[in-house]
């Protein structure tokens, strides 16, 4: 008897946590091209991970690293003194989108932008951070200000098309991604963003393709890879998922990875989900 319930624990243990796992998976793939559009390689407008929210996280993690307490109070202290600074409001801004404490940054580029309204640097940053909290149509409007058609700026232009997806209008965001590569021709972060786009449009032989584009590019990184990783396994391509994500995790964690995936895809309603994350990506509390 005793036996029987230990047993029975299990399997519903083991039920929960796969459970949990597709959930996660479910939200990540709506939510992915969020980060992605709002990420540069390295620059001061650098935020979320593109790989972090691909895939659940069973391991290490992959992305860029996270500021110090120290360092956000420090910050915080000068612009209290001095909020006119554009620099520091920008740099103040940034630690806080870094430590998760988004909202308090919108506050922030918002008081920078209203005394800024022609600063293009100030209007991107307030922007990606509108989209940051799931302002999506503010955001669309600030950001479509933050450049110009003489003078477009390709993180620009990857954002709009980030906060494009988030709306539905995967069309319009793919316009501005192939904009975007204009600019910055084989760029891994815009490609990796046009391969969540036609994913989110349903067009997975096309995400795979570019995925892999981007993935094969000198500046990609683990991020890109396990968006193809993702992309893979919701074509029930398993086996290539779990090899593209032991380039960067243990064989342990690219084989639980792999098996979240199939435990996702396997629902009936798994692309349902996956809309259903993409409305309650919509509906975040306003900064």
């Amino acid at each position: 008897m005793a036996g029987d319930i230990g047993a029975e624990r299990v399997k519903v243990a083991a039920r929960m946590r796969i459970s949990r796992a597709s959930a996660r998976l479910a939200a990540a793939a709506a939510i992915a091209l969020l980060a992605a559009g709002c990420q540069s390689r390295g620059g001061p407008e650098t935020t979320g991970s593109i790989g972090g929210l691909s895939l659940p996280s069973f391991g290490r993690k992959v992305g860029p690293s996270v500021i110090g307490r120290r360092e956000v109070d420090a910050l915080g202290e000068k612009y209290a003194a001095d909020s006119n600074d554009v620099a520091l409001a920008l740099r103040y801004a940034q630690a806080l989108r870094a430590t998760n404490q988004k909202p308090q940054a919108v506050a922030v580029l918002q008081q920078a932008a209203l005394r800024n309204p022609k600063n293009n640097a100030v209007l991107a940053a307030y922007g990606k951070s509108l989209a940051d909290v799931g302002r999506f149509s503010e955001a669309a409007e600030v950001l479509q200000n933050a450049h110009t058609p003489a003078r477009p700026d390709w993180r620009v232009l990857s954002a709009q098309g980030a906060v494009a997806d988030q709306l539905g209008n995967h069309a319009q965001a793919q316009g501005f991604y192939e904009a975007a590569l204009k600019i910055v021709p084989g760029e891994p972060v815009i490609l990796s963003n046009l391969g969540l786009s036609y994913m989110l449009a349903r067009r997975l032989p096309e995400a795979e393709a570019t995925l892999r584009l981007a993935s094969g590019q000198p500046g990609a990184d683990a991020r890109v890879r396990q968006n193809l990783a993702l992309v893979l396994g919701l074509q029930g391509k398993f086996a290539d998922a779990e090899a593209v994500s032991r380039q960067d995790l243990s064989p342990e964690e690219a084989a639980a990875n792999t098996a979240s995936l199939k435990a996702f895809v396997s629902q009936p309603n798994s692309w349902k989900a996956i809309k259903a994350s993409d409305a309650r990506s919509k509906a975040l509390p306003r900064g």
